[in-house]
């Protein structure tokens, strides 16, 4: 028997619960709105549940496995066995705990939880269908709806995901053992961390990428560090090549086939292959043409500054609406879209807004480059401090990479930063602050740093950009 359609109304409706999704729905209702958020899936989103969590738990594992087995210099000698399903197991329940704080977060906010698929009907209207037999859907009035449905990963002609042969990213994040070889088709950001940790379980590791280098558009010597490190681990690249179909070798693996530009064909062995080409938003069923909504050409929900769609009460916050493709952002996004619906004079500003690169080493940056900051018409100031000169950074036995400041010269205003190495991720925090604060070089030099820690490289570089660094050599 089927539940017949319901109807119910809701001040604000938010669709997809991930990190823009629940984010929304918490701080619309900590602004006394009635806010309904819908889920179809799991609470976290691809975040919590196939991407930023399970992904740094496997980074982390891996990177334990393979420094307790290569620390003969610290006089450690020891040869690690890695249990690799127990590994997902333990990935998987800080994944539980983590998607199961979220729903409680939620309902201690009077957030109405629906498990469901939503697409709307109208300007004001959506239609919720609830999954299994003879659960029927429900109608939901709304006020102001936003829409956080996220991205999936793109796949490719020929490159169809399945966990046998091709792998999305994750499929190797659920992975029952490690390969003897993988193929990885991209060299973005999510197929160099994958990379890397699978190089990093004993992995062959084979990359091709259709570009002249990994990690677009980062700075030629970022990319350089993490690139030097990567082959260091067994990493080989493969430059200007696309991948063109799979087929089986005969041995029980796989031939990844790839092509030029010039028709020039290479062809590699493999046991899977991992494509990690892009994402893509999740629009698909959603019938957002019904309310209104125009989206561009590969899909994405345009918006404003208020995270505004064209139809103006309703919004669009993170992966879905496009760049920047950050968990972060699309929280600070969510926040945004609820405080605007509230009656608060929320905007966006991307002028601060880190991002980070969990590979071996990590990256980090915020703000301009200086490249990007000659563009836009400043005289610049830049200061580096490399790792290899940092106390901190030696006792730890990774002093690959550097800190870059850079600067208006004329005020000294923090402009941008751009990190790579070790807690690149977490280093960058303090330069953000510095750009949001409208903090100088001399505010910066003239903090004091614990010592001794990899913090003290980012005061360095403050200090070398005005030629008065004590432990580098000033530029």
């Amino acid at each position: 028997m089927v539940v017949g359609d319901i109807a119910t109304g809701t001040e604000v409706l938010v669709i997809g619960a991930g990190p823009g999704g629940y984010v929304a729905a918490i701080r619309a209702a900590q602004n006394g709105l009635d806010t309904t958020l819908v889920e179809k899936d799991a609470y976290g989103g691809a975040c919590l549940n196939r991407g930023c969590i399970p992904s740094k738990a496997l980074i982390t594992g891996s990177s334990l496995a393979h420094e307790a087995g290569n620390a003969e210099e610290m006089g450690i000698h020891a040869d690690p066995a890695v249990d690799l399903t127990r590994m997902i197991e333990w990935k998987n329940g800080v994944v539980d705990r983590l998607t199961g704080g979220v729903e409680k977060l939620c309902k201690a906010n009077g957030v109405n939880l629906i498990e469901g698929t939503a697409s709307f009907v109208d300007e004001h209207t959506a239609r919720v269908a609830h999954g299994g037999d003879g659960q029927g859907s429900e109608s939901i009035e709304f006020e102001h709806a936003i829409v956080a449905t996220g991205s999936r990963p793109i796949q490719i002609p020929g490159f169809e995901f399945d966990e046998e042969h091709v792998w999305s990213s994750a499929d190797a994040l659920d992975a029952d053992s490690v390969p003897d070889r993988l193929g990885v088709v991209g060299g973005g950001y999510i197929g160099m961390e994958l990379a890397t940790t699978y190089a990093k379980l004993g992995a062959d590791v084979t990359v091709v990428e259709m570009l002249d280098d990994i990690l677009d558009p980062y700075e030629d010597d970022v990319k350089r560090v993490v690139r030097k490190r990567a082959e260091s681990l067994g990493v080989e690249f493969h430059f200007g090549e696309g991948a063109s179909e799979w087929t089986e070798s005969g041995d029980g693996g796989y031939l990844l086939h790839t092509e030029t530009e010039s028709g020039e064909a290479s062809t590699y062995g493999v046991d899977r292959i991992l494509v990690a080409v892009g994402r893509q938003p999740v629009t698909d069923g959603l019938d957002v043409e019904n309310a209104g909504i125009e989206t561009t050409d590969r899909g994405f929900i345009e918006t404003d500054d208020r995270a505004r769609t064209s139809t103006e009460h309703v919004y669009a916050v993170g992966d879905v609406a496009g760049d920047p493709m950050l968990a972060h952002a699309a929280s600070k996004e969510g926040i945004v879209a609820a405080e605007h619906v509230a009656g608060e004079p929320a905007a966006l500003d991307y002028q601060a807004m880190p991002a980070a690169v969990f590979t071996d080493p990590e990256i980090g940056t915020v703000g301009m480059t200086e490249a990007e900051a000659e563009d836009a018409g400043f005289e610049v100031a830049v200061g580096e401090m490399p790792f290899n000169a940092s106390g901190r950074a030696m006792t730890t036995g990774h002093t690959d990479g550097f800190v870059r400041l850079v600067a208006d010269a004329e005020h000294g205003f923090l402009l941008g930063g751009q990190i790579v190495g070790p807690e690149a991720s977490e280093l960058v925090a303090e330069v953000a602050l510095a750009i949001e604060l409208g903090a100088t070089l001399e505010d910066v030099a003239a903090t004091i740093h614990t010592h001794p820690t990899l913090a003290e490289a980012v005061m360095e570089a403050a200090e070398n950009a005005q030629g008065q660094a004590i432990h580098t050599l000033n530029r």
